[in-house]
Parts: structure tokens; sequence; C-alpha cells
């Protein structure tokens, strides 16, 4: 059993931080390139950040950059998304992924995901 798992979404009022984790069960995620993707009601899915297996080399889109941090600690085989200023744009389903083995961010190339966690941004 190869299995992603996201917590650490809900209700946070605009202004407010959430904390995501993603966790690998079954298998070791320290050599993965690991990707936080969202989906908005009625929009397509889209990258949020990636981070790679070293820790070193991260990506974040437009929308979240200097809002939204990634990181890894892959003793604990988890990888975090810290959002803080949040919006009520940023309400959606986020899902992480792995791409293994591999360093690629795009969603095309992601080997593993969750099943997500909803986070709500709203007054």
């Amino acid at each position: 059993q190869l299995q992603l798992v996201e917590s650490g979404g809900g209700l946070v009022q605009p202004g407010g931080s959430l904390r995501l984790s993603c966790a690998a069960a079954g298998f070791t995620l320290n050599a993965d390139t690991i990707g936080w993707f969202r989906q908005a009601p009625g929009k397509e899915r889209e990258g949020v950040s990636c981070i790679r297996s070293r820790g070193t080399s991260t990506n974040y889109a437009e929308s979240v950059k200097g809002r939204f941090t990634i990181s890894r600690d892959n003793t604990k085989n988890t990888v975090y998304l810290q959002m803080n200023s949040l919006k009520p744009e940023d309400t959606a389903v986020y899902y992480c992924a792995a791409n293994r083995y591999g360093n690629s961010c795009s969603y095309g190339n992601m080997d593993y995901w969750g099943k997500g966690t909803l986070v709500t941004v709203s007054s």
C-alpha cells in the first residue's frame, strides 16, 4: 500500500494561518519531489508549491509567493505547507503528490496522490 495522506485543513478566517502536512505511508519519500496542488470549486487543479528531495529547491505559484512556505522533514517522512495570510481565494481542496525518485514539479509527472484536505477561508 503506497499512500500519501494530507492533514491540517479546516475553516479559517481571512488573514489566518494553517499548516498542512503530507505524510507517506508504505514508502519513503526522502528521494521524491513533493508538490502541493489545489482545486477550487469550478476551477482547474493548479500547482501551489513544490519541494525537491534535498529541500534546497522550491517552487511557488505567484499567487501564494510570500505567504506560503513549503518544507520537509525526511526523518519524519513528511512534507509541510505553512499557509499564512490566507485569503478567500485560497479556498480549495489541497492535494499533495510525489514524483518518485524524480525532480519534476509538473502535474503530469506525479506518481502518487493523496486524497486531499479541504481548506476554507471565510469570515
